[in-house]
């Protein structure tokens, strides 16, 4: 029997869309090749399994299915589970579970206390891995800072946000000084800076800092040493958080114990994770599904990363994801993240 050509570059017939759903579905509930009598039989409009066979490989051989070894069934491919995953894009938003969330979320104190409690709750929808990063921004707003003097010539310095986000460091005074003259410098910069921002700050302190009279002027040579050490900068970096990282271990991965190593090292990598989320978020604020991670870690190629980029008050950008299986659950994942990032995003500073 002749197949009727697939169309690479065109939307898949109707037909077989629904097959490549089907199978996609039963894969998900078994992790076992599928064949084609399992999919006429969950079919109610009579399709024989010959003819889902003809489809089927014609799926194939536009790379959404392979076949493993000599099995009668095929696999879906990452091109199978990107098709299947699209129509979960516009997931609806359900108003007593996005009224939950915020709640819960809202006992947190601080946006970044929320955010890491954002990847308890993915873990706990999705049972995946649910990771969450807070990322300060240059638009973050000054709400004080304070100096405590520590012996010998060293200062504690401390930046809180308007986001609640509060930040330390010590610094090393060049001379000694008194707890009455950083009880200056921090009158300065509080009447002076409170409810900037932190990058408006940088640029005026670099402009004062470099006129020719602020040399004879002790207070902002003072101020001069401290910004040198990193006032303003301190600790502001990404914050990120990742729980259920021992969900893998019961996920059929076909991995090597060696390999599952390799990966449990790398999800323990903060740098990798900032990678991870910057290479595949954008900061569109719509919700993003990458099928595949063999380019972030070769035990990632049989991964999936859903995730959000959302902003919240304050100056403070979030990333939401959650990372599991190819064969996860798109249409709870989705809804896990979208829910999240909306309770993220509708609370107050």
């Amino acid at each position: 029997m002749s197949r009727a050509p697939l169309d690479s570059d065109a939307a898949l017939p109707p037909r077989a869309l629904e097959v490549l759903h089907s199978l996609v579905h039963i894969y998900i509930e078994t992790g076992e090749p599928v064949p084609s009598r399992a999919i006429a039989r969950r079919r109610k409009d009579g399709l024989s399994a010959a003819t889902i066979r003809n489809i089927m490989a014609e799926l194939a051989d536009h790379g959404y299915l392979d076949q493993p070894h000599t099995s009668a069934g095929r696999v879906p491919t990452a091109k199978a589970f990107r098709e299947f995953a699209r129509p979960y894009l516009a997931s609806r938003i359900l108003a007593a579970e996005l009224a939950r969330l915020r709640q819960e979320l809202s006992n947190k104190g601080s946006l970044d206390a929320r955010a890491e409690h954002a990847s308890h709750l993915l873990t706990e929808l999705t049972r995946n891995i649910g990771i969450s990063a807070a990322i300060p921004g240059q638009a973050q707003v000054l709400d004080q800072i304070e100096f405590v003097l520590l012996p010998p010539s060293r200062v504690l310095m401390v930046v809180v946000t308007r986001d609640r986000m509060v930040r330390s460091q010590v610094a090393q005074l060049n001379e000694p000084a008194t707890q009455d003259e950083l009880a200056s410098i921090r009158n300065y910069m509080n009447r002076n800076f409170s409810g900037w921002t932190l990058g408006g700050i940088r640029r005026e302190l670099e402009r004062l800092l470099h006129l020719e009279s602020s040399a004879y002027d002790a207070l902002l040579r003072r101020l001069t040493v401290l910004y040198d050490q990193g006032l303003l900068d301190i600790g502001f970096g990404p914050l990120v958080y990742m729980e259920g990282a021992s969900n893998l271990v019961a996920l059929d991965l076909h991995l090597t114990k060696e390999h599952l190593r390799d990966l449990m090292r790398a999800l323990e990598e903060k740098k990798r994770l900032i990678a991870l989320l910057d290479q595949f978020l954008e900061g569109s604020g719509e919700i993003q599904v990458q099928i595949g991670l063999a380019d972030v870690h070769p035990a990632m190629q049989d991964l999936s990363l859903v995730g959000l980029c959302v902003a919240m008050p304050g100056g403070l950008d979030a990333k939401l994801a959650v990372l599991g299986p190819m064969r996860m659950d798109y249409a709870r994942v989705m809804s896990a993240v979208l829910h999240v990032g909306q309770a993220l995003r509708s609370l107050p500073q």
